[in-house]
């Protein structure tokens, strides 16, 4: 097709999953990569599991990502209104539509009805009740039922639902774009329900009316919407555009870690990791958690990584920018089984952005990380700070967590290797030591690493006893940047205290061996 038009169609129903901002992702690439429109629809006929603030939530997610729609609730667009509770009208017409081709039925069961129509199933030995072409004619509805029952039952305003006709022993085919050729049996599908009692279309008439309406030719969703596109099909059929319809695209399901089950929402609080682009605040301490951007992820990073789950270029390259994914993606490349989440690997991805950004820009990102742990910087030194350590870390808050030493003292001595480098008795040297850096003009790493390694000549006590003291002494730890970088960037001064703060507390914690 030469400009695809799709559609990313969430139901606020709370928050966004990273399997949903996948699919957005593909429907962004694909559009933009060929000139055309991304919409964003907002499915909400369910009013029963309608949460507020999830619509606002799914927009700011789909921003924070760089996925901004080109028509939708907020953005414009020729063939709104985007929110499906405002196009009721247009369900009920094209419903009756349905009624009046024969291609669907007035059903008036009640509740009990039904319920005990799936009670005899089970006592037959069915596993469930299925309302489909034999069901319907022993329930009560417009095919089971004479005109003039139907009229009257209509006329009293007896409560009904609306039910596709799924004609019996017919082949349904469509040819997916991932998974090929796809066939159902007609005899297996249920004749669904299209209008509810409330009035509010069901997903299936929604869905496929809003497609047609808003010129989409190109439907990109998760394997679980599989086994209802026959039903949509035969909608498509039963409007005359069969010959129009979209092009359909089931995306892989998401696994667990280790590969069994799709990834579910609860999956991120059982294992410890992020399920969800952005933090949300439930009603519930249970229903909040936080997000991609709460554990300290670049948003370039994390589309990079949702690219990969389904999808592989083929090539040796992992590290793709947004615009280079638009160029590159296509889904002849996107897998038919499912994808494991590896949280260690989108860690590595983001690992990956970090290393590659600008220091200012990496600055700007950690600034608020330092500021609320009690800390001002100035930009110079942020981003000095963040030059050094962005190799060392993989999200965000590591730059604290691995780097508070550069901001404050130390909190905790590493303590097997004092307890086997430091001698009391060596205490005048490394005093010594302390005076030469203290000594340095200009407190550059290079000069500062000429001094120490003059000191470790002169006293003869070699590297492998001087540095460990030096190092733990200024950072508390064996890890970390070049201590030489560590010491010029804290300055001569706070080295100079710390030493001397340090060799007390070793003398201390040998004498407790």
């Amino acid at each position: 097709m030469d400009k695809p038009r799709v559609r990313f169609a969430p139901s606020p129903t709370g928050a966004l999953h990273i399997g949903g901002v996948r699919t957005a992702l593909y429907d962004y690439l694909i559009a933009k990569q060929k000139g055309g429109a991304f919409v964003l629809r907002i499915e909400d006929t369910d009013q029963t599991r309608y949460v507020p603030g999830a619509e606002e939530y799914i927009k700011e997610a789909l921003e924070w990502v760089g996925l901004v729609p080109d028509e939708g609730p907020g953005y414009g667009g020729d063939y709104g209104p985007y929110r499906q509770s405002e196009r009721k009208a247009i369900y009920k017409e094209y419903a009756q539509k349905l009624i009046a081709s024969g291609n669907a039925y007035y059903a008036f069961d009640t509740p009990e009805e039904l319920t005990a129509a799936r009670e005899a199933a089970v006592a037959a030995g069915n596993h469930s009740f299925k309302y489909d072409s034999t069901a319907r004619q022993k329930m009560r509805n417009s095919v089971s039922l004479s005109a003039a029952e139907v009229e009257q039952l209509l006329a009293d305003n007896t409560p009904y639902v609306i039910r596709l006709k799924v004609p019996t022993d017919e082949t349904i085919s469509f040819n997916d774009e991932i998974k090929g050729m796809v066939k159902f049996n007609s005899n297996e599908l249920d004749d669904k329900v299209m209008m509810k009692g409330d009035g509010m279309p069901t997903y299936h008439l929604a869905n496929v009316v809003d497609d047609r309406l808003m010129k989409i030719n190109l439907v990109i969703r998760g394997d679980e919407w599989l086994s209802s596109t026959p039903h949509h099909v035969l909608l498509y059929r039963a409007f005359g555009w069969g010959d129009e319809m979209p092009v359909f695209a089931h995306l892989p399901l998401i696994l667990k870690p280790k590969g069994k089950g799709k990834l579910s929402k609860r999956d991120g609080a059982k294992f410890g990791f992020p399920v969800f682009p952005l933090g949300w605040k439930g009603a519930t301490e249970e229903d909040s958690f936080d997000g991609f951007k709460d554990f300290g992820f670049d948003p370039a990073a994390v589309v990079n990584f949702l690219a990969f789950l389904g999808w592989n270029p083929g090539t040796e390259q992992e590290i793709f920018s947004l615009e280079e994914l638009v160029e590159n993606f296509s889904l002849d490349k996107v897998g038919k089984s499912g994808a494991r989440f590896d949280y260690e690997k989108a860690k590595w991805f983001n690992q990956q952005y970090l290393i590659a950004a600008d220091n200012g820009v990496l600055a700007k990102m950690v600034r608020p990380i330092i500021e609320a742990n009690g800390h001002t910087p100035s930009q110079v030194f942020l981003e000095q700070f963040c030059g050094l350590m962005k190799e060392r870390v993989m999200l965000l808050p590591e730059f604290w967590e691995k780097g508070y030493y550069f901001f404050e003292n130390i909190k905790e001595y590493e303590g097997k290797p004092i307890r086997k480098k430091w001698k009391p008795d060596r205490r005048a040297k490394f005093e010594t030591l302390r005076n030469a850096i203290n000594e340095v003009t200009d407190f550059k790493a290079d000069n500062i690493e000429t001094v120490v390694k003059a000191f470790v000549e002169e006293s003869e006590l070699g590297f492998g006893n001087v540095l460990p003291i030096l190092r733990i002494g200024v950072s508390g730890t064996m890890k970390g940047p070049s201590i030489y970088e560590i010491i010029a960037l804290i300055g001569k001064e706070e080295t100079a205290t710390r030493l001397v703060t340090a060799f007390d507390a070793f003398d201390a914690m040998k004498a407790a061996v």
